[in-house]
């Protein structure tokens, strides 16, 4: 190689770098693309928070358009997104549903009581292999599943009162019409 084009390499490997870190920087990493989007929602069978005995499957949601929140007591995130929850579930706009995800349920009851309870139901999942079907590795995780029972958006994190109003609920309207 002539060494007039050696002194070019360390600049090409830095464009070359630049340019993947600016693509990079263009990702949206609450987007993450959920292989269920478009596939039936795993189904559960998982106890009522507060009512042991009694036990809620996603079948019995067959039917309705509905959105599973899986949150913790211990969660952070979770407190952040609460009361827009809280709220969603006034407005009684679209039903919401949660998964109690690896919490003690006394810890979770305590923290809806105090924080309002936005829930049709909740239900606990002790060892969290239900949270885990539905492809959640931290918490809080929204998705929106329609009448038939197929997955329709994922949200990774906190929502907000601009992703439910831009996502959730147009998805929602459109899928109750």
């Amino acid at each position: 190689m002539r060494p007039t084009l050696r002194r070019f390499i360390p600049l090409a490997l830095f464009v070359a770098l630049a340019a993947v870190l600016g693509v990079g920087l263009t990702l949206k990493p609450r987007e993450v693309p959920s292989p269920f989007i478009g596939k039936p929602a795993p189904p559960f069978t998982l106890p009522r928070l507060g009512e042991p005995s009694r036990q809620l499957s996603a079948d019995e949601l067959k039917g309705q358009v509905w959105v599973l929140n899986i949150w913790a007591s211990w969660c952070a995130p979770c407190r952040e997104e609460h009361p827009l929850l809280v709220a969603m579930g006034q407005a009684a706009q679209v039903p919401i549903y949660g998964i109690n995800y690896k919490d003690d349920p006394r810890n979770a009851q305590e923290w809806l009581l105090k924080l309002g309870d936005p829930y049709a139901a909740s239900v606990v999942d002790a060892d969290g292999r239900a949270s885990i079907d539905y492809g959640v590795y931290g918490v809080p995780e929204t998705f929106v599943i329609d009448k038939t029972g197929i997955v329709r958006f994922k949200h990774i994190g906190p929502l907000t009162t601009e992703v439910w109003q831009r996502d959730v609920l147009p998805l929602v309207k459109r899928l109750q019409g």
